[in-house]
């Protein structure tokens, strides 16, 4: 604060007209540095920002997978329980107390963590590669030299030992061994209550799942609605670079010219900044009328005559900026006008502007709205200015032919004439489209990573459930038996079986489709443009997901219904 203070101080004895009122205010901050990484506001000028919400949402998606192998794990050990079941009726009769078998069940879970723990180690620098295209440059695994990451895996191995090998233990440990040796401890009304707590575990990886693939469709959804909604002006085909720094006009002119002459382009313009980019150039403008005197931050663009011709930047009054060395005139877009007090856009023709160099300049014609920024911020006020200074060219390309030689034959062409000219300077350039896909590069990368995650969820998921199918045929075997033998076709025993399931997939699609539109709308408030939330999103989720199921559950129910009914009442 003393340092803010004494910046002001300076402010005030150096620059006496910088707040002499309220419409003319200048005010400096220190950014901490702890802020400098998760600060988008300063994106544009060539700092890399990460997104804190993002982190914590990939954050949250690796604890749900996380639960989401406990549970598995859990389901698997459980409906597995009565191949172990002599193992520990054998055990208790020998002696075994409780607390032992408790400790050897976890002790088992712990050595499958700590080897699971080592493998996942191990493929961190192949998963690093792969994930590149999400992940910062200079980004390391260094196990020996990053002591936390050793304490975290240390931690993170107990914890998803205690979790998901307790509930195990404790039913395995549980079983009493005269019902185990006689075979009757899979009947016993204990174990139908351990069945439920496993439908309920199995529900409970179906919702996330299901939340994972809801997820999945409506963040697609919204990042093809921005990259394909109509942002005011055309994106295709379009060619910038910059122009070295401190050249002179002459060259610039000099290079319109042979850029202007290639075949395979269509129109030329130099000038600032496209229509849209990340980051912001505001200036001030004021507006004196005979009521009040208006100063308003505006965004501001500027080029020669084909600016707004190259983007096709819509004109709802007036007319384009004509060359004129002695008046720079201007367009100011819908949203100003109104700012300014016009409700109709033929209001503003004409009416003189004070820039912030004190030129006063006339409106000329007024363009419709277009994003100067990503869809994420509203539409603010923009000012375009007729100004042969160049910064940026921008190079409108003709149509690709189909054997896609017109766009290459004209870089080369760009490039000669640019190196003819500039020997000494790297020619380097970008598609206009491509500028503007880069806006919603967080979340393409959000996108990515959430078709990952729903995969692995849906993996795991099924999992869950076929050892939850396989507990329920061991259990049902003699049930199966007799039903085949009273006639029941192995059509009616997958439909008798596979009810249940299904009726548990349903139950976790309708707890998890409140839970993704409330997280999708929190999500979607990040834009202010923003596609809608449509039913056939959660309709396709559920299908999707109910199919896998089906398939899932064919692998093993198609099996037991087949068995032969003798064999397995003699097993009984």
């Amino acid at each position: 604060l003393r340092i803010e203070s004494q910046l002001q101080s300076l402010l005030k004895k150096y620059n006496k007209e910088a707040n002499r009122d309220k419409n003319n205010t200048m005010v400096f901050r220190l950014q901490p540095l702890a802020d400098i990484h998760f600060n988008t506001d300063y994106a544009g000028f060539g700092m890399r920002t990460a997104n804190r919400s993002t982190l914590y949402g990939l954050f949250a998606i690796a604890i749900f997978l996380l639960l989401l192998g406990c549970i598995n794990f859990i389901n698997l050990t459980t409906a597995q329980a009565s191949q172990r079941a002599k193992e520990i009726g054998i055990r208790k009769t020998i002696g075994s107390s409780k607390k032992q078998l408790i400790i050897q069940f976890l002790s088992e879970t712990f050595f499958v963590t700590c080897i699971a723990t080592i493998v996942s180690v191990l493929i961190t620098p192949l998963l690093l590669r792969i994930f590149a295209d999400f992940m910062p440059r200079g980004l390391h695994f260094e196990l020996w030299h990053q002591p936390y990451v050793i304490f975290f895996l240390i931690l993170i191995t107990i914890t998803v030992s205690f979790l998901s090998g307790l509930y195990p233990a404790l039913i395995l440990a549980g079983f009493k061994p005269v019902s185990v040796l006689k075979n009757q401890s899979l009947a016993s009304p204990g174990q139908t209550r351990n069945a439920w707590v496993r439908k309920t575990l199995t529900i409970s990886q179906f919702v996330i799942a299901q939340f994972f693939i809801i997820g999945t469709f409506i963040v697609s959804k919204q990042i093809h609605y921005s990259l394909n909604m109509d942002m005011g002006f055309r994106k295709d085909a379009i060619l910038n670079f910059e122009m070295p720094r401190d050249t002179s006009r002459s060259h610039h002119a000099q290079l319109m010219d042979e850029i202007s002459a290639i075949p395979e382009v269509q129109m030329a313009s130099m000038g600032f900044l496209p229509p849209a980019i990340e980051g912001a150039a505001f200036t001030n403008i004021k507006y004196d009328d005979a009521k009040k005197e208006s100063k308003i931050n505006v965004q501001i663009r500027w080029g020669d005559t084909n600016y707004i011709k190259v983007y096709q930047i819509k004109l709802l009054a007036g007319r384009n900026v004509h060359a004129n060395d002695s008046t720079q005139e201007l367009l100011i877009n819908e949203t100003y006008a109104k700012a300014l007090g016009f409700q109709r856009a033929e209001d503003a023709l004409n009416k003189v502007l004070t820039m912030g160099n004190g030129k006063k300049s006339p409106v000329v014609g007024v363009m419709n709205d277009f994003h100067e920024q990503s869809l994420h911020g509203l539409i603010g006020p923009i000012v375009f200015e007729y100004n042969k200074r160049a910064d940026i060219f921008h190079i409108l390309l003709k149509p690709e032919t189909e054997e896609a030689t017109t766009w290459p034959s004209a870089i080369g062409k760009i490039t000669k004439a640019f190196k003819n000219i500039y020997p000494e300077t790297d020619f380097t350039y970008s598609f206009f489209d491509d500028t503007v896909a880069r806006f919603y590069t967080s979340e393409q990368q959000t996108s990515g990573l959430l078709k990952w995650a729903t995969a692995l969820a849906i993996l795991i998921s099924c999992l869950g459930l076929l050892g939850l199918v396989i507990y329920t045929t061991n259990v049902r075997t003699k049930e199966i038996g007799i039903r085949k033998v009273f006639g029941a076709s192995v059509a009616n025993i997958i439909t008798i079986l596979s009810k249940d399931f299904v009726k548990l997939v349903i139950l976790a699609f309708l707890i998890a489709s409140p839970v993704a539109w409330w997280a999708a709308n929190k999500w979607m408030e990040n834009f202010a443009y923003r596609t809608s939330l449509s039913w056939w999103i959660f309709a396709i989720a559920g299908a999707l997901m109910i199919l896998i199921s089906l398939i899932t559950l064919s692998m093993r129910i198609i099996k037991a219904a087949m068995a032969n009914p003798v064999k397995s009442l003699r097993t009984e």
